[in-house]
């Protein structure tokens, strides 16, 4: 199967996602609304204290739907990509047989949360370590390089995290932590190819930046041209309330047209983040995890390997000693 046409097969994961995103986001404004209600009928003045109630309320629900829900479809499209890319092949029902599969994996919604919860610390260690040394170069500009170097790597560790659950369901005869860690191995011992990934992985990620948020951008200062009342307001509104409090006051703020680009810059950021994350990201996920897949398939794992990352990573350490 080609990468298009894993990602065809799989998309209805990110489906169900987003409207699980629309559900627990309408449930949250119900609780809000209910608390406010309740709150005012009880007591004509106590409208904020059951907003903050049924907030509480609402955000306990969203976490419980996130937590016992949400988990099955991004692992469940995890492992049928990887499914797709080291068998060729999909069933017809690919949801029901990633919550299977997931299900089969993980016995417990405990036990994938500890797994994946290692895998993220173990590269975020590593990650940390490799930000370190930019650090250490001295002065601002060693700041500068690590900060450029954090971003760098939160992306990548954001990937690598994915396509070791994906090595974790493709090892299924294996204990969940023992193909975690050979997940880890990995990406270590096969790095520069990994590498070679990022540059398609921020080139596409720019890409899509300057057309979907360009075109959004543009869009929405069009549409906010159409009411330059509002902005003065709320500039107005800004500046007044910032002069109080005693804290200066940026051009952006006080000057309308600087506030309402600023509006639109900021609303096409989340624009572009959303669609990108949601159906870009998967896409370009599959060839990654291919790379990665591939890489692996014909590796022998030994001891050795895994003595190397112990020095490297506590917690890849302590996962390491559960089945040595």
């Amino acid at each position: 199967m080609t990468n298009k046409e894993i990602y065809k097969k799989t998309i209805g994961f990110t489906w169900r996602r987003i409207l699980l995103d629309w559900l627990t986001f309408l449930v949250l404004l119900i609780f809000l609304g209910l608390g406010f209600f309740v709150a005012t009928k009880i007591n004509s003045e106590g409208g904020l204290i059951g907003l903050v109630i049924g907030g509480v309320i609402g955000l306990i629900i969203v976490i419980i739907l996130m937590r016992y829900i949400s988990y099955t479809y991004k692992a469940g499209q995890i492992a049928m990509m990887t499914k797709g890319v080291t068998e060729g092949e999909l069933p017809e029902d690919v949801i029901g047989e990633g919550k299977k599969v997931v299900k089969e994996r993980f016995l417990t919604i405990a036990a994938f949360f500890a797994i994946t919860g290692v895998i993220k610390g173990i590269f975020n260690q590593c990650g940390n370590a490799i930000t370190g040394v930019g650090k250490k170069v001295g002065g601002n500009t060693g700041e500068g390089i690590g900060n450029a170097i954090s971003s760098f790597i939160s992306v990548v560790v954001a990937y690598l995290c994915d396509c070791c659950l994906g090595w974790v369901f493709y090892r299924k005869d294996e204990k969940a932590s023992k193909a975690a860690c050979e997940g880890a191995v990995l990406f270590f011992k096969h790095g520069k190819t990994f590498f070679k990934n990022m540059g398609r992985i921020f080139g596409i990620g720019l890409l899509t930046l300057l057309l979907i948020g360009g075109v959004c951008g543009l869009i929405l200062v069009l549409i906010f041209r159409q009411f330059p009342a509002f902005f003065e307001n709320l500039s107005a509104g800004l500046v007044e309330s910032l002069s109080e409090e005693g804290e200066p006051v940026s051009v952006i703020i006080s000057n309308p047209e600087y506030l309402m680009i600023a509006c639109a810059v900021v609303i096409a950021l989340i624009i572009w983040s959303t669609i990108h994350s949601t159906f870009i990201r998967p896409l370009v996920l599959v060839g990654v995890l291919r790379n990665y897949m591939e890489s692996g398939m014909n590796e022998v794992i030994t001891e050795s390997d895994f003595d190397v990352l112990d020095t490297k990573s506590k917690k890849f350490k302590k996962l390491h000693e559960e089945f040595a």
